[in-house]
Order: C-alpha cells, then structure tokens, then sequence
C-alpha cells in the first residue's frame, strides 16, 4: 500500500486548490550562454549561479541516454499507483505543446534510472545540490528587496504566473521576477493516480535523493502564494514531477569583469604562493573549493596584503571565493 502524504503537502496542495478554483551532449564554460543537445535534439539553453552550471528549461527528453525508450502510459491518465516502481514520462495532459514550454514529467523511478535521462555530463541534482542553489540566492542578496530567504521571485520566468498582490510571490509584480535567471515556470505535476494538477500555478521538481527509505523523495516546489522555495517529501516516486539537470562539473571559469577593484589576486597561475591585496576596511572569508565542490581551505583575511600557502595543493583548477556581507567575488585559480 502506498504511503500517505506528509500533512505538510496536504496543507500546501489544499491551498493550492484554493487558489486554481479561484482563477552527445557538450557544454563549455565561458562567461556567455551555452546550450546543451539531448538524445532527441532537444535545445537546452544553460545558466550559472554560483558554482553550479543548470539547464535553464526543464527536461523533456523521451529517451534514455543510450537510447533507450522512456516509456508512458494510454490513456495518458492511466492509474499507475498500484505498480512497483514504474518508469514514465508525459507531457502534461497529453498535449506536446505543454512539454515544449514546461518540458515532460517523469516518475522518480525514471529519472534515477542507471541509463541516465539527462544528456552526457549532466544528472539529476541531489537533494543536497538542490539546497547549494538555494543557499547561494539566500546568501547572495536574491531575496525579495535583497536579503533573506525569500528567493522565489529571483527564480520563476516574467511570463507565465497568474498575477498576485502579496510581495514576493512569483505574481507581484512579474517584470521584477527572475534576477537569478533560473526561468522556473509553473508546469504543475501528475498525480500517481493519473490525475494532472497545478499548471499555470505551481512548480516542482525531483531531486535524485529518496526519503529515508520511504516510498517518497525530497523535491523542490514553488506555489504561488509562497515567496520561500519549499524542500518537500510529499509526492510518492509514481508521480509524475518536472527535472532541471545539472553539470557534473562546476564552473571554473569566472567573469574577471566581476571582481571587485579593491581586491587584487595575484599570480595567477601560481605554484606555491597566492598574494591577496584587500583594501577595504572588514574582514573577508575566503575559501578555495576543488572541482568537486569540496572547501580545500578556508580562512579569514584582514586589510591589507594576506599571503596564501598552496603549496599543499594538488595541480589543477580551483575556484576562490571572497565571502563579505554585502557578496560574494569568486576568480577562477590554477595550481602549477
């Protein structure tokens, strides 16, 4: 028998009725937008935000990345509840236009299934992936009127979400939506008992990590009366929820035009020895992160010259990041 829902997604689903009655891939980093091609030729523009490189449109291949067929159902609202671990995927109400703007819904069974369904050198994130993204917008100065956690708006398209009175939520005031350039629209989700709900209102995707060895996963949800993106575990693995793919590699190219002029980092490349020259007043943390993500060093550095030994450190790219209240500079660093 299948698990019931937390109440907490009942309480959320049960506000969201409320307000529907009321109304071979390849991608190179540079600092210009990329675009990614998956199995069947679908486009892919992409977008950086922090660390982390996403597909800016969500996924709506049909096969796996062997090639392999990514079934789905006749009729399209076939009750799939009662099948153990099912694979499959739809556009949302059977209708092909709907994946062309929102892209396919898959079942959690699918999209962590080992043939891959996002295009080579992508994946589906994990929950903890998922959480980088918002932790970057919440200490970076993307939420509602430029602090806190409040990041929705920065996230959801200028198109497409129904109007709202309440500040920061994706439908108050849509020109200002998107800063992050996340570009989320409100594709909604397939019930395990075939039923589609929530397009035109909400947003929703998997993320690779199940909960607690239940019959659901964690996913990341945005209603449209909420200005916070909202981690769940509510929607059993039958249900048919969106996914953004993310790089398997960070981003290790930095706009240089970002970094602040009172802030020298020098030589670069460099062996053993990195000089940074901080002129302001306050102190700055810096933290030196690997390819894969991992903090190698992490210090606080003070006005004036600070002298940094990386001598320890393996050959190869890192990424530096300067952490101050107002935000953070990142430059890309080579290790000779």
């Amino acid at each position: 028998m299948k698990k019931t829902l937390l109440p907490v997604c009942l309480l959320r689903i049960a506000s969201l009725k409320a307000w529907l009655f009321a109304g071979l891939a390849f991608l190179t980093f540079n600092n210009q937008a990329q675009t990614v091609t998956d199995y069947d030729g679908n486009v892919y523009d992409t977008i950086h935000i922090g660390t982390q490189a996403w597909l800016k449109q969500n996924l709506k291949v049909k096969h796996y990345r062997n090639g392999d067929s990514i079934g789905t159902t006749f009729p399209v609202t076939l009750d799939i509840s009662g099948e153990s671990a099912p694979k499959y995927q739809w556009a949302a109400y059977g209708i092909d236009s709907n994946a062309t703007f929102y892209g396919r819904l898959y079942t959690w069974y699918a999209i962590t299934d080992s043939r891959n369904v996002c295009p080579t050198g992508w994946h589906v994130p994990s929950d903890t992936e998922w959480t980088t993204l918002t932790d970057y917008l919440t200490n970076n100065g993307y939420g509602y009127q430029g602090s806190g956690n409040d990041i929705v708006k920065s996230m959801v398209a200028k198109w497409g979400w129904g109007t709202n009175t309440t500040p920061g939520t994706p439908g108050y005031d849509t020109a200002s939506n998107n800063s992050s350039g996340f570009t989320a629209l409100p594709g909604g989700f397939r019930g395990g008992n075939g039923t589609f709900f929530g397009v035109y209102f909400c947003a929703a995707w998997w993320s690779s990590t199940e909960y607690n060895n239940t019959d659901t996963a964690y996913n990341r949800h945005i209603f449209p009366m909420d200005s916070i993106v909202q981690r769940l575990a509510c929607f059993t693995k039958d249900y048919g929820i969106y996914v953004r793919c993310l790089s398997d590699s960070l981003v290790t190219q930095i706009n240089e035009n970002s970094i602040d002029k009172h802030i020298q980092i020098y030589p670069n490349p460099a062996i053993d020895k990195v000089y940074i020259n901080y002129s302001e007043k306050g102190n700055v943390i810096l933290q030196v992160c690997n390819t894969l993500g991992e903090c190698v060093l992490q210090r606080e550095l003070s006005s004036g010259t600070n002298v940094i030994d990386i001598g320890f450190l393996p050959k190869g790219i890192y990424i530096i990041q300067l952490i101050r209240e107002d935000k953070t500079i990142q430059q890309k660093l080579i290790k000779e």
